[in-house]
């Protein structure tokens, strides 16, 4: 057998596409530097030089961003852990705060789509050509983020109605998820890095959940100290109610962000059985973080979590492991509890938050909705209107499928619809596939859809920051790509190829 039947034995086992010589020489060859990265060292030298003679702390910065960018270049997955890291602790400070525009978050995020968008540019002049092929998955994702921004935009100028700041802002929402998945898809390739990934959400989940905890309680003054950056709208008071809202600044989306890391701990031990008194230790942390939210439906979400968790890993003893936890969670929250249940006795027999909620939805919006046609294709992709009477200064829809019709009509509640059922048919399949952390994955993109359409009832969860950029992030980790897997089983695979086509030779040449 010829080395070139060998290469190709190995390919076939593998699954791998053989690389042609000359593109193996070109990457063998030493002194050879692309272009790109030196043109790119230039620059970064003339920026770091002239900001050096402007502010040192400016130069100090730009080395910094200049060093990231090249481990990105080198090692793409960096950028995945960087945002998974950066989100859950700075989702919740207000854009414009720390960084002009935008959230320290979403800067980082333009930062690892554009410097992997310029490589991919490069890879495209070496040869490497894209072969754009959408998943149902993302079909979905893209039907929202189209539905929520140019759907409604249209039909406001078709009905001349002002198109405000507030709009153009509001309809980039679900781009920026499209964006995230995107990322982390090019990011994460193999199944390693998907694991590492996840634990890396857990391990960040656990001080968000802390914070949120010590806040419910009013311990260590943590309110005090959240309050320069993770007070919405710089709102300090929304940090006095007894309610973890933690960095990410709103109690609902901390619950949901803790209940998806649950999910994602209880996968890591049921898969792996490894680590389980570390894991366990963080679960119980989720849950006293989840109820700590003061949230009726947060603690509805943690229920519904816990039986999906049971039902696809097949495992029922999970919802026994759950009691434990939540007893200790009654104990520990006992303030938090009391002062929510303590809103049932007032005149009207409900919490003034829920006949609040209710009253909002039938004074600003529904009247506006069921006005003409509207509710066909949106009244605006805005989904709050300016109320000065309000702390915060707006008051927003506080319904989730409310905010479906508002924001884009018939066209987005279906697209929302055929988003849900094509990523839990896929996160499903992933989750009972087999022992690859993809699995985990699938798992806790399962519990997260599941929670998210349940809780919409209440409000937009499917856009909450921090928790709804984690449902992308485990959307894309879940989601099957061809050479991601076990890359031990396939450097295996090619050494018996090679020892066969090896063998080969030589009863060839002993014939």
């Amino acid at each position: 057998m010829t080395d070139g039947a060998a290469t190709r034995m190995a390919a076939g086992i593998t699954g791998a596409r053989p690389r042609s010589p000359r593109r193996l020489e070109r990457r063998l060859i030493p002194g050879q530097t692309s272009p790109w990265l030196v043109a790119g060292g230039i620059l970064t030298a003339l920026l770091v030089g002239g900001l050096s003679t402007l502010d040192h702390r400016m130069a100090l910065g730009a080395c910094l961003v200049a060093s990231f960018i090249a481990a990105l270049w080198v090692w793409p997955a960096i950028g995945a852990y960087a945002l998974i890291i950066a989100t859950p602790l700075t989702a919740g400070i207000d854009r414009g705060l720390a960084i002009p525009v935008f959230r320290p978050s979403e800067a980082l995020a333009l930062l690892i789509g554009g410097t992997l968008a310029v490589r991919g540019l490069t890879r495209l002049r070496a040869g490497h050509l894209p072969r754009l092929r959408l998943s149902r998955v993302e079909l979905a994702i893209v039907l929202l983020a189209v539905t929520s921004s140019i759907v409604p935009l249209v039909w406001m100028l078709a009905r001349q109605h002002p198109i405000t700041q507030d709009d153009i802002l509001y309809s980039f929402v679900m781009w920026k998820f499209l964006g995230i998945y995107v990322i982390i898809r090019a990011c994460v390739s193999a199944d390693i890095q998907v694991r590492r990934c996840l634990w890396t959400s857990v391990v960040v989940a656990c001080p968000v959940a802390l914070i949120a905890l010590l806040q419910s309680l009013q311990i260590a003054g943590v309110e005090h100290l959240l309050a320069p950056l993770f007070s919405p709208f710089g709102h300090t008071g929304a940090l006095q109610n007894a309610r973890g809202s933690s960095t990410l600044a709103l109690p609902a989306a901390t619950a949901d962000l803790l209940i998806y890391n649950l999910a994602i701990a209880a996968g890591l031990w049921l898969r792996y059985r490894r680590h389980a008194v570390i894991l366990a230790l963080a679960g119980l942390l989720f849950v006293l973080g989840t109820l700590s939210s003061g949230e009726f439906s947060s603690a509805m979400g943690l229920f519904i979590g816990v039986i999906c968790i049971a039902i696809v890993s097949g495992v029922p003893r999970v919802l026994a492991l759950f009691v434990p936890a939540a007893a200790i969670g009654a104990v520990a929250l006992r303030p938090v509890i009391d002062k929510r249940l303590s809103g049932f006795q007032s005149a009207s027999g409900l919490p003034v938050s829920w006949t609040g909620r209710l009253d909002n939805l039938r004074m600003y919006f529904w009247p506006e909705l069921s006005s003409g046609w509207n509710f066909l294709l949106g009244v605006r992709p805005s989904a709050r209107v300016p109320v000065a009477s309000q702390a915060t200064g707006y008051v927003w829809i506080e319904s989730g499928y409310t905010w479906l019709l508002w924001g884009g009509g018939i066209p987005l509640f279906a697209s929302f619809v055929f988003f849900v059922v094509s990523a839990a048919t896929m996160a499903w399949r992933e989750a009972r596939r087999g022992p690859a952390a993809a699995s985990v994955a699938g798992l806790a993109a399962f519990v997260a859809i599941v929670v998210t359409t349940v809780l919409m009832v209440f409000d937009p969860h499917l856009t909450y920051r921090g928790s709804a950029d984690l449902l992308f992030f485990l959307l894309a980790l879940a989601a099957p790509r061809a050479g991601r897997g076990d890359m031990g089983r396939v450097e295996r695979s090619a050494r018996q190829a090679g020892m066969a086509s090896h063998t080969i030779r030589e009863t060839e040449v002993e014939g």
